[in-house]
């Protein structure tokens, strides 16, 4: 057993939520997401028969994930294809309030130019501002906007959620004092032939005022437990520049970003990447395991308007951001998809 699938039990153990372990007559390349045991926490399985994964579902009292940073929808807890995982738990310590004890593929709402909340840099302390796919939250006090703090979740609108054996949908409507209102729409579907899942989104402006922001998918990729290192790269379809020393042994390789050792407990890869173009061609990446031959590749039909690498030990996650912009009466739509790979 490696340190993080330890890590991984012990933080499962201890803290309540849900161990996946497969079903007694689940065939042998889909036993890690098989099924999770009973746990407090809404969940779904979905699976095309070739891939398999578990989600965590939006639940105010008793969901998973109940932080105020990221989206509460479509959350994947575990994802496996050929009996190896995507998705798992990087953190060492959860708390349901936690800004970032999540599993991914996730997502968060920022304000139009990505570094702020909508209607925070407006707001005074006391007064209420939006995190879509979280609600209408209360800003403390004048100090800048930070993913971190633990905002109060004044209003998280109403939340509506199906699922089906292939997938899921998730709905949320919210409606608020400052003239922000929408209803939005995330589906999860895996393709019926192909080890595929997508992501769909849909915005629709039911409010007076312009909605007007960049919206990125943190991924937190952990393949088969690796460790990051040189085993792993991340591939563009360009060559990107790191803005600042990506530190920790990564740097830009051609087209690839590659490790030179693997990363200590407590360590950090971390820059803004350019070389994008405007078109959405540039946003498709992949992630692999080059010793086993497992990756995944994440592509998107938006052009990128930011991309953050950030990467630790346990989790490699090339965050691109896209911007979305939707008048009143208007709706906006936008699609990420996975493909999964083992050679």
């Amino acid at each position: 057993m490696t340190e993080l699938s330890r890590l991984r039990l012990f933080a499962f153990v201890l803290l309540a939520t849900s161990i996946f372990v497969p079903r007694a007559n689940a065939a042998s390349t889909s036993a890690p997401c098989a099924a999770p045991q009973p746990t407090s926490y809404p969940t779904a399985s979905i699976t095309n028969g070739k891939v398999n994964a578990v989600l965590y579902l939006p639940n105010a009292k008793t969901g998973y994930y109940r932080g105020t940073r990221f989206d509460w929808s479509g959350v994947v807890g575990c994802l496996a294809y050929k009996g190896h995982t995507y998705f798992g738990v990087w953190f060492p310590h959860y708390d349901p309030l936690l800004h970032d004890a999540i599993t991914g593929p996730v997502e968060e709402f920022r304000s139009a130019n990505g570094d702020s909340a909508i209607k925070y840099d407006e707001a005074k302390p006391g007064d209420p501002f939006v995190k879509i796919g979280v609600g209408v939250l209360r800003k403390i006090d004048d100090s800048p906007f930070h993913f971190t703090a633990p905002f109060q979740l004044v209003d998280g609108g109403k939340w509506a959620v199906h699922t089906n054996p292939g997938g899921a949908s998730f709905k949320q409507t919210l409606k608020s004092s400052i003239g922000i209102a929408y209803e939005y729409t995330k589906t999860l579907a895996l393709d019926k032939n192909e080890p595929v899942l997508v992501l769909s989104h849909a915005l629709k402006n039911t409010g007076k005022e312009t909605i007007d922001t960049q919206v990125y998918e943190h991924d937190f990729y952990m393949i088969d437990d690796a460790p990051t290192g040189p085993d792993m790269v991340v591939r563009f379809p360009f060559e990107p520049t790191a803005v600042h020393d990506l530190g920790n042994g990564a740097s830009v390789s051609g087209r690839e970003l590659v490790f030179s050792r693997e990363l200590e407990t407590g360590q950090t890869s971390q820059s803004v990447l350019t070389g994008y173009s405007s078109d959405p061609s540039s946003y498709d990446f992949i992630v692999e395991n080059r010793r086993t031959g497992v990756g995944v590749e994440q592509t998107g039909d938006q052009p990128i308007s930011r991309i953050n690498f950030w990467s630790i030990r346990t989790t490699i996650c090339p965050e691109a951001y896209v911007h979305i912009q939707v008048a009143p009466g208007e709706t906006a739509h936008w699609t990420i998809r996975y493909r999964f790979y083992a050679k």
